[in-house]
Parts: structure tokens; C-alpha cells; sequence
């Protein structure tokens, strides 16, 4: 990546250009043309045509997939197995293409995202859409972006047992249909319900877990909203950020020199 590139990703990140890199992470991959700068800017509501967003998805490659993408955002819209449907705006299915290599989980819709009807949209949002931009991905392009929960808890409250049971499947559901080749859950509450544990956070970084029947790698990072109310671990997130990369390197690398022999 050009220096002046590699700045504007970190300073939109917040982290501070005299951090070191830790041995032994592969340099950075090249990034999506659009620099990070502008993170704080408004960002679009809606995703580009061909991705799955508040809306029914639009161009699909599949009309299978399609029907079956169509189908689960009904269901989520008109789900009545908790009693978060009392209380929400609208269910919050989650955002990007219908086939990608990288989903990233977060824990539940606050208030601008009920409002919108798509995840991370206030200013976790744009924090989170300038850490994607730093390893690469676009939330429009190349990444999914969805909850564990898809209605919002009243007052933006943890969500409880029977609301992540009510939840769970329609997540599952999409990761079946994305077939995703890594996992980034951000924050305690998502890690912890994905993973099934109450190990705090702290333990669960910097090593690769998996999740459900096809055993997709997981990482866990900190959720941009804590970042943003504590910026000095914006560094511990920018490794984590880059070890995600690296376990999905290695696992693409493996794929293409299995298909080469």
C-alpha cells in the first residue's frame, strides 16, 4: 500500500502513525481505491444494486438464491418469536452481496439502524467502515454486515437468552446462503453468544475459533462503539484487524494452491 495511502486508512481509524507493526504480520494487502478520509462523512442508506440491504435484493446472479434471500428478509420483517417486535421499528436482516468470502457480526440494530433498517449506519458505523476500508473491504462490495439480533432492545440493553435463541437461526440461515470464508464478530455480546462461552473479551482476541456445522474461521475484535469510547484500544483493534486478514489470506492461499495441484 502507498504510504500517503496507508496514512489516511490509520488516521481514519484514529490510530497514531508512530505505531509499531508486530513481527511476523504479513504487510498490508491493497486496499479499495476510496481512501478512509472521508469516514465521517454521511454515509449512503441504501447499498449498491446487487447487494442485499433494507430493500429486496435487486441484480442476483441467482434466482434461486434470490427467492431464498427475498423469503428470509419477510421473515425477518414480520418475526413475532420474541417480544422485540413490540417494541421495534422494523427487523434489521443486514447489508453487502449475497455470496461473499467476509461476514462481520455485530450484536444488535440501535437506534438509527431500527430506523434505517440496515446495521452499523450512526458513528460506530463509519468507525467500522473505515476499519473495513483499511484491510480492504466495502460494505457495498465484498463484505456482509449483520447482527445476532435483528429487532432492537429497548434502550439498546444486552440482549437476552431467548431473544439470541429466537435470532440465531435466521443468522445461521445467512450464513448458509453467503457461505462465507471468515467470520469477524465484533464486540463482547456477539462473540460470546456466537462462541457459545462467557470468557471475556480479552481471551477470545488473537485466536481463530470457529462457528456452526462448516466450521467457519471466526475472529473477535472490539465493537466500534467502544472504540470510540475508549480510542487507546483502537490499536489492539488494528491488530486484530490484521491478524483476520492473515487467517484469511492463509485460507485462500491454501484453496488456490489446492486447486493449482
Amino acid at each position: 500500500m502507498l504510504p500517503e495511502r496507508r496514512r489516511q486508512y490509520l488516521e481514519a481509524i484514529g490510530i497514531d502513525l508512530w505505531v509499531q507493526r508486530s513481527r511476523g504480520v504479513p504487510a498490508e494487502a491493497p486496499a479499495m481505491a476510496r481512501t478512509a478520509a472521508s469516514a465521517g462523512a454521511q454515509q449512503p442508506g441504501r447499498p449498491a444494486p446487487g447487494t442485499v440491504g433494507p430493500e429486496a435484493p435487486a441484480a442476483v446472479t441467482s434466482a434461486e438464491a434470490a427467492v431464498q434471500w427475498q423469503q428470509l428478509l419477510e421473515e425477518v420483517r414480520r418475526c413475532t418469536l420474541c417480544p422485540l417486535h413490540t417494541t421495534r421499528t422494523q427487523g434489521v436482516l443486514g447489508v453487502g452481496p449475497m455470496r461473499t468470502d467476509w461476514l462481520v457480526i455485530g450484536e444488535a440494530p440501535g437506534a438509527e439502524e431500527d430506523r434505517r433498517g440496515e446495521p452499523f449506519v450512526g458513528a460506530a458505523g463509519q468507525l467500522l467502515d473505515a476499519m473495513l476500508r483499511a484491510i480492504g473491504l466495502d460494505r457495498r462490495t465484498n463484505v456482509y454486515i449483520a447482527n445476532v439480533l435483528k429487532s432492537r432492545p429497548p434502550n439498546n440493553r444486552d440482549p437476552r437468552p431467548e431473544e439470541v435463541a429466537a435470532c440465531l437461526p435466521y443468522l445461521v440461515r445467512q450464513i448458509a446462503l453467503l457461505q462465507p470464508k471468515i467470520m469477524l464478530a465484533v464486540g463482547r455480546i456477539a462473540a460470546q453468544n456466537l462462541l457459545g462461552t462467557d470468557a471475556p473479551l480479552g481471551r477470545l482476541r488473537g485466536r481463530v475459533h470457529h462457528f456452526g456445522e462448516r466450521q467457519t474461521p471466526l475472529v473477535v475484535t472490539y465493537h466500534p462503539a467502544y472504540l470510540l469510547r475508549t480510542p487507546a484500544d483502537k490499536r489492539k483493534a488494528w491488530e486484530d484487524l490484521k491478524f483476520a486478514r492473515s487467517v484469511y489470506q492463509q485460507l485462500t492461499q491454501g484453496a488456490t494452491d489446492g486447486h493449482r495441484s
